[in-house]
């Protein structure tokens, strides 16, 4: 399902720190699709990046 075990299905695209956590955007190397994770000390989230027409932002598939 997710290819070979030593290759990564997820590719860390920008990593931003704020005063409160941290911020990453990751590319799915698959499908291409971006993921907006962040994470504090109080939790994290998880969900598609959506472009400003609000469609979902993916980049050519490696």
């Amino acid at each position: 399902m997710f290819g070979k075990k030593d290759e990564k299905r997820f590719h860390e695209k920008l990593i931003q720190h704020s005063q409160q956590g941290l911020i990453f955007i990751w590319v799915d190397r698959q499908t291409g699709v971006n993921y907006l994770y962040t994470w504090t000390a109080q939790g994290c989230a998880l969900t598609s990046l959506l472009g400003e027409n609000g469609e979902v932002i993916v980049d050519p598939a490696e």
